[in-house]
């Protein structure tokens, strides 16, 4: 019998700092990391801090000259993984936090329908920090199956003491990540006919087209969560002289050799709250081997803009050295593990960190996976076995999930305005021709009247 097909899937998470991308450099850096120069059937990119306040905001156009050296990225690497071409399939954000897909142009049209979905955990539920998920319809070849892909990026509460607020960031995702089809004009032509498209300025809120909505977990869909989760390696920030037992990479040794960062790695938030059940419910995680992600200092970053070879690991002084920037996705449901042969399921080919960016003081981090190329099968509930996070969440949907939304994006488009006039060289001259013009105005009138 032959072993179950793949698909290949490459997930990247990069907290872009706010700055644009240096294309050029990151699309060298990710071909030379994946595994035997293997091309990925779909890349996924989850994005955080993708532009300044005032451009996530307000979004649409705003957004267009830092969504773009992303695209001229993933177009270079491909040309690297043997003349690979690849097509934008959809681009959605939440704010501050944003996912793109790219497909292997031969694979685009397998592409049966496309969901999305939507939420913030900032300020008033706005979108400096948040989660955005889109969920894919792949069509299997030479089958009537679906297989689907449910992808979330997200950025969770900073700083060392807010574990439980990160936790609590989590439960809100669950809560009110919820998926409704999408059918904007910019997603890749299906080979299925698709409703009528809608407002293309409408946030992230489509048509429910009579479905029930659909959550985060899905009896039928994988899983795949990334982005900076901010959980750190110590509840409380450094002392001053801390970072001198900060992990150091030692002259002439391996940088995944993790012997020097071990004892750190035992500290990670993350992996205990996992284990303790309290966030990412499920979601499970390939092995750490490449050092802590988060925070690299200003001479780093200078570092890595002439492209030196990371042969010391400079932090700055103020944060513990932090695995943020993570990776993880739920395994199979146990219903379908007995239908595949062993060796069959979810297989990870690589998952490591990137080389420092000049332009962040995060790495990037890649998981290279591939998933079996067969349909999760919908059984009947009683077959499903007890205790699948699929078919019973660790949270029910906040039945206000919409309207919560849908306020919070006001407040979203308020604050952009008043960045983009305050914060911004456009908007300050726009403002400063306002004042000009409403003062002349006034002078006119005052003339007339005296």
């Amino acid at each position: 019998m032959a072993p179950t097909e793949a698909l290949h899937v490459l997930v990247i998470t990069f907290n872009c700092a706010r700055e644009l991308l240096q294309p050029d450099l990151f699309a060298r850096r990710l071909s030379q990391a994946l595994p035997d120069s293997q091309r990925p059937d779909i890349v996924l990119l989850s994005l955080q801090e993708i532009a300044p306040i005032a451009y996530s905001f307000l979004g649409g156009s705003y957004l267009a000259s830092y969504f773009q050296p992303f695209h001229h990225a993933v177009h270079l690497a491909g040309k690297a993984l043997g003349e690979a071409e690849y097509v934008h399939l959809i681009t959605r954000n939440v704010g501050m936090t944003a996912c793109m897909v790219f497909i292997l142009e031969e694979h685009g049209a397998n592409i049966q329908w496309v969901e999305t979905g939507g939420v913030g955990v900032g300020l008033q539920e706005m979108g400096n920090k948040g989660a955005v998920g889109l969920r894919l319809g792949y069509a299997v070849p030479d089958s009537d199956d679906t297989l689907e892909l449910t992808f979330v990026a997200a950025h969770l509460a900073p700083m060392e003491e807010a574990l439980q607020r990160r936790n609590q960031d989590w439960k809100t995702i669950v809560r009110g990540l919820v998926f409704t089809p999408d059918t904007r004009k910019d997603i890749i032509k299906s080979t299925k006919p698709q409703p009528a498209a809608r407002d293309e300025s409408e946030p992230l809120l489509a048509n429910d087209t009579g479905r029930n909505p659909r959550g985060l977990y899905n009896p039928t869909s994988h899983l795949i969560l990334a982005g900076d989760l901010n959980y750190r390696t110590s509840r409380t920030k450094p002392t001053a002289g801390t970072h001198a037992v900060f992990p150091q990479l030692d002259t002439g040794r391996q940088e995944d050799n993790n012997g020097d960062f071990s004892s750190l790695l035992h500290a990670d938030q993350l992996s205990h709250e996992l284990k303790a059940g309290r966030t990412c419910h499920g979601l499970s995680e390939a092995p750490i081997h490449f050092p802590p992600t988060y925070k690299y200092s200003k001479k780093a970053q200078l570092r890595a803009a002439k492209e030196d070879s990371m042969t010391t690991w400079d932090w700055a002084k103020h944060r513990w050295p932090s695995w943020c920037d993570r990776i993880l996705y739920l395994d199979l449901p146990a219903w379908m593990r007995s239908d595949l042969l062993p060796g069959g399921g979810i297989e990870v080919d690589q998952y490591t960190a990137l080389p420092l960016l000049p332009t962040s003081d995060h790495r990037p981090v890649i998981l290279a996976m591939r998933i079996p190329l067969k349909a999760i099968p919908a059984l009947e509930e009683e077959d499903r076995g007890e205790g699948d996070l699929r078919t019973k969440p660790p949270f029910d949907i906040d039945p206000r999930w919409k309207e919560r939304r849908q306020w919070a994006r006001r407040k979203e488009v308020g604050v952009g305005i008043l960045a983009y006039l305050f914060l911004t060289w456009e908007g300050r001259s726009i403002a400063l021709a306002l004042m000009i013009g409403a003062l002349l105005g006034w002078l006119v009138v005052s003339g007339v009247l005296g």
